[in-house]
């Protein structure tokens, strides 16, 4: 009687024991390089209250916005080494991890925020499967805006814009090297010294969504901006596979319907915010310029059938076009920007 008091006392002991093991929390680091209490960083500050909520405190997510964790490839080298499980990328990093990503890169090759995103919808599911045989996960992709440059003098040529000290992201050596070849002046840097940059005069103009420039505080030294549609500015958080399944199988599900509400929000409310940024910006000096020349589009043409096998893989380049056209066969008119 004794002896089989003892082994269930024991086996309370282990199934108490494996239910508190169970219920402790998974603890995940998220680094980002948005601005501190900008639209992103409070959608994903949000996120995190949303996981810890709906997992009951089984999942805690910990944001470091503004580049406190360095530059992405900073970011990127501590998720290798499990000091860092998560990340939202700018299209840059992205295509460090694989360079499919690279094709919301193509210059003046979307028309439209409509437009854009049927295209994301049909590639989402090649790009995850891209991503996780890498070992990452895709959570959302995170809109970011519509990129315009940014100048210190007034730019309307593509003669003008080619003469000037053009920032581009540091540790993306390929792209620095396209520009080089395609006669533009690029200063490779990290997105935290793009101030110091601009201060110093190192930099002469940046291509960004008006949205960045007002939280960066960019427009405060470059007085112009080229009102010129390049490209979207495409993002997305990512988690390390390894990290994700230390997350109950239970709550994932849990995890990416929070995450795919960011995306949503994100998708509704940056077009409005770029607007917006651009009216508070003039207010404070900012004058806005058109691009005028017919170089311009024949030039964008040119410039992304270059990116072809050299920046985009041949086959994702492909499929990005054959879905662009498609949506245009179907909707010939597109939402404007």
């Amino acid at each position: 009687m004794a002896r089989r008091a003892f082994a269930t006392a024991v086996l309370a002991m282990l199934l108490a024991w494996h239910g508190e093991s169970s219920a402790q929390t998974v603890g995940l680091k998220l680094a980002t390089v948005v601005p501190d209490g900008s639209i992103w960083d409070k959608q994903l500050k949000l996120m995190a209250a949303e996981w810890k909520h709906a997992t009951g405190d089984r999942v805690a997510l910990t944001v470091f916005s503004g580049g406190s964790q360095g530059d992405e490839p900073s970011v990127l080298r501590k998720m290798r080494l499990d000091a860092l499980q998560a990340a939202s990328l700018t299209v840059v990093g992205l295509a460090t991890l694989d360079p499919a990503f690279n094709a919301f890169n193509l210059p003046f090759f979307f028309d439209s925020y409509e437009e854009l995103n049927a295209v994301v919808e049909k590639l989402t599911p090649l790009l995850k499967q891209r991503l996780e045989s890498k070992g990452y996960v895709l959570l959302n992709w995170g809109h970011g805006g519509w990129l315009q440059v940014f100048t210190t003098r007034p730019v309307t040529t593509l003669a003008e814009l080619k003469s000037l000290k053009l920032y581009t992201s540091a540790g993306d050596d390929r792209m620095t090297q396209w520009y080089k070849a395609n006669g533009f002046q690029p200063r490779a840097m990290a997105m935290t010294d793009v101030l110091t940059g601009l201060t110093t005069g190192m930099l002469e103009g940046l291509p960004t969504p008006p949205v960045a420039a007002l939280a960066f505080q960019w427009n405060r030294q470059t007085k112009f901006m080229l009102d010129i549609g390049l490209a979207p500015v495409v993002g997305a958080t990512v988690v390390t596979r390894k990290a994700w399944l230390r997350v109950p199988a239970v709550d994932r599900g849990k995890l990416a319907d929070a995450a795919a509400g960011v995306e949503k929000r994100l998708q509704a409310d940056v077009p409005k915010q770029d607007a917006l940024a651009v009216v508070l910006m003039r207010q404070q000096g900012l004058t806005v310029t058109q691009a005028t020349g017919a170089e311009w589009r024949k030039e964008a043409e040119r410039l992304a059938a270059t990116m072809r096998g050299q920046m985009v893989p041949r086959d994702i380049y492909d499929l990005v076009v054959k879905e662009r056209d498609a949506f245009r066969q179907r909707k010939p008119v597109a939402a404007a920007r």
